[in-house]
């Protein structure tokens, strides 16, 4: 279970406070999909990278599996990342010098890599049906071959916690929706937490977590998905 308790983010723009999170408290229950949607700067992608340590708040806390993100050391959060967060951005970030092995393998690159992780990188790669580009770089891969490498490498530590940010938005809607069914595949066999921030609506399936934000406040936090047509705030079209 992540606990996300009474944070603000402000960002500062020369001597202008711009909030981008406005005292956000909800609840991501565990091994669940969660969606956190909304309108275009209502905060979703602050949230995420918080709750990814890759930002800090300016006030409030995190609290992942009993653990608080704000008592964290620098090395501590960085531990966090790079041991318990696979991450996933629609700018797929992979390095284009690189192979798609090596590409899955960057977080690794630095300490070296064992023959059994390299071949780890390989299996997953097929996993997400890139056998035949294992030796191909990413200029030369489709949009949605790049997004699996990004997933293949995301996936590949076995996180607890994935985030994924817009991770569609590059994409069109028939291969986002491929990249969606592997990415669901990969969290059904590994029970991971998987946390998506979207503006598209029809990847959510019953029985996903919706947590809506709008201009950096909770409208909702948490809310299980049960199927049925859903209006663009993300809240199901019957509803009062």
């Amino acid at each position: 279970m992540i606990e996300i308790q009474a944070i603000t983010r402000v960002h500062h723009r020369g001597d202008t406070e711009v909030p981008a999170l406005r005292g956000v408290t909800c609840s991501i229950p565990e091994g669940r999909f969660t969606f956190i949607v909304g309108p275009s700067g209502s905060g979703k992608s602050s949230l995420l990278y918080l709750i990814g340590a890759l930002d800090q708040p300016s006030g409030g806390d995190i609290v992942v599996a009993g653990r608080s993100l704000a008592g964290m050391s620098a090395s501590q959060r960085d531990e966090y990342r790079r041991n318990e967060v696979g991450f996933i951005f629609q700018s797929f970030n992979l390095l284009r010098n690189l192979d798609c092995v090596d590409n899955v393998l960057v977080p690794w690159l630095p300490g070296g890599v064992s023959p059994a992780r390299r071949a780890e990188a390989c299996q997953m790669l097929g996993r997400v049906g890139l056998t035949d580009r294992l030796s191909h770089r990413p200029g030369q891969l489709s949009g949605g071959e790049q997004q699996r490498v990004a997933i293949a490498r995301a996936l590949l530590k076995q996180p607890r916690l994935v985030l994924a940010d817009e991770p569609t938005g590059e994409l069109d809607s028939r291969t986002g929706a491929e990249i969606f069914g592997w990415l669901r595949e990969l969290h059904r066999d590994q029970g991971t937490t998987v946390v998506v921030v979207t503006h598209d609506l029809s990847y959510i399936e019953p029985g996903d977590n919706i947590i809506r934000l709008r201009d950096g406040l909770v409208i909702d936090g948490g809310t299980e998905y049960t199927g049925g047509p859903l209006t663009a705030d993300g809240v199901p079209a019957t509803a009062d």
